[in-house]
């Protein structure tokens, strides 16, 4: 079994090589595909849900298991933290952030709760929150329960598949804390317009958080330019990697002044000093330490998944040299047939024309049957709620489309 598994490890990190061009270069998507072996079992059209993962990703995570197996030697002790510092370097990266203003936090979800009790929102407490209905639903859940407790909430009501932001003008006033939202909407795929918003909510004293897990790795994110205060994702979607790990914006000049630390762990300092036995140097007892600096000082806690850590900064590194454009322009053609030709399959569509996003959604009348039709395709899409949503990415090609509108029709 050992020999297996040092095999497929080879085998998956040789095979990436080719598969992550430089800017310059012709892309072989065909090599691409190949870094998933999802594509022979099944027609896999939800990425949007969970993405299947690379080969050479899942050799990372193996590269890690073996330190943990087998020790240090031959090379094996490179891999020992998982390369939580190249993770987090990439997501950098991928936003146009600085690494020092990235913090590791269990999910998406966490990262939103942390904003929350950084900047002091509490319920009953004198500043509101405004978010959307088209904002991710356990999102809407926690601003909910919160409100019954005491929270100040606005939520905006969706109007033709979208958020206006003048609708979100009128609630806004200088006690709104935060203005939450998903910079692209797992509902339909439709993109906020977040600079509109950040300029909004900063002229009256507030800040903007986007939940990005469903746009990080499939549309381009500028923090800087879109005036993004917060945001956070998973890894686990348009990221390609596992679940249990993910990353947490926060603008630098906002770290321990206006989102101040409320939680309190050993990732949080380092270089501890202890001043209470034989030969210690003098010091206050019974230790002291020096202060980590960045979002990961103040906000994160305790241990992270070194084995995820590992997969993330594969494909990180991945999507990066690949390009988010790239990623962008290859899956627009696929997008726009499906958008046109469901609709004349009788499945109308909710996503709004031009939407610049992997993400389709249509209305369904009878979910059973759409099901039944998908199931003996052997296709996976979401169907849930009296709708379809398709999304698509890098593994995908146009005869998967017509495969997938072959069954819908």
């Amino acid at each position: 079994m050992q020999a297996n598994r040092r095999s497929f490890i080879a085998a998956a990190a040789s095979a990436l090589a080719p598969a992550a061009p430089a800017a310059t270069a012709e892309v072989d998507w065909s090599k691409i595909r190949a870094e998933y072996p999802w594509t022979e079992k099944q027609l896999f059209m939800n990425p949007a849900g969970w993405h299947p993962m690379r080969k050479s990703a899942v050799a990372a995570m193996h590269q890690y298991l073996e330190f943990k197996l087998l020790g240090p030697g031959e090379g094996r002790g490179r891999h020992a933290s998982g390369h939580q510092d190249e993770a987090r370097r990439g997501f950098a990266q991928l936003i146009n952030a600085k690494p020092s203003e990235i913090a590791f936090v269990q999910s998406t979800l966490m990262g939103e709760n942390i904003t929350n009790l950084a900047l002091g929102i509490v319920p009953g407490g004198p500043w509101n929150v405004v978010t959307d209905e088209f904002h991710y639903e356990s999102a809407i859940y926690m601003y909910r329960t919160m409100e019954k407790q005491g929270l100040d909430l606005r939520v905006v009501k969706m109007k033709d598949w979208r958020i206006d932001v003048k609708d979100i003008e009128k609630v806004v006033d200088k006690k709104t804390r935060l203005v939450a939202c998903s910079l692209v909407s797992f509902l339909n795929g439709v993109r906020a317009d977040a600079k509109a918003i950040s300029d909004l909510v900063h002229a009256h004293g507030g800040y903007l958080y986007t939940d990005v897990i469903q746009a990080a790795g499939a549309v381009p994110i500028d923090v800087k330019a879109l005036g993004i205060d917060f945001c956070a994702c998973s890894g686990y979607k348009f990221l390609m990697g596992d679940r249990g790990l993910g990353f947490l914006y926060v603008r630098e000049d906002l770290q321990g002044k206006v989102a101040k630390r409320f939680q309190y762990g050993d990732r949080q300092f380092s270089n501890i000093r202890y001043h209470m036995f034989p030969h210690d140097p003098p010091g206050p007892r019974p230790c002291s330490w020096q202060q980590r600096t960045g979002a990961g000082g103040h906000f994160e806690v305790g241990n992270i998944a070194n084995v995820v850590a590992a997969g993330h900064a594969d494909n990180l590194r991945f999507i990066n040299e690949l390009g988010v454009d790239r990623i962008q322009a290859r899956v627009k053609p696929m997008v726009e047939k499906l958008r046109s030709e469901l609709p004349r399959l009788g499945y109308p569509g909710m996503t709004p024309e031009g939407t610049p996003t992997p993400i389709s959604s249509f209305v369904v009348q009878d979910t059973k049957k759409l099901a039944e039709k998908m199931n003996r395709a052997n296709i996976d899409v979401k169907i849930q709620w009296n709708q379809m949503r398709v999304s698509c990415s890098v593994y995908h090609t146009m005869a998967d489309i017509d495969r997938f509108l072959n069954a819908a029709g």
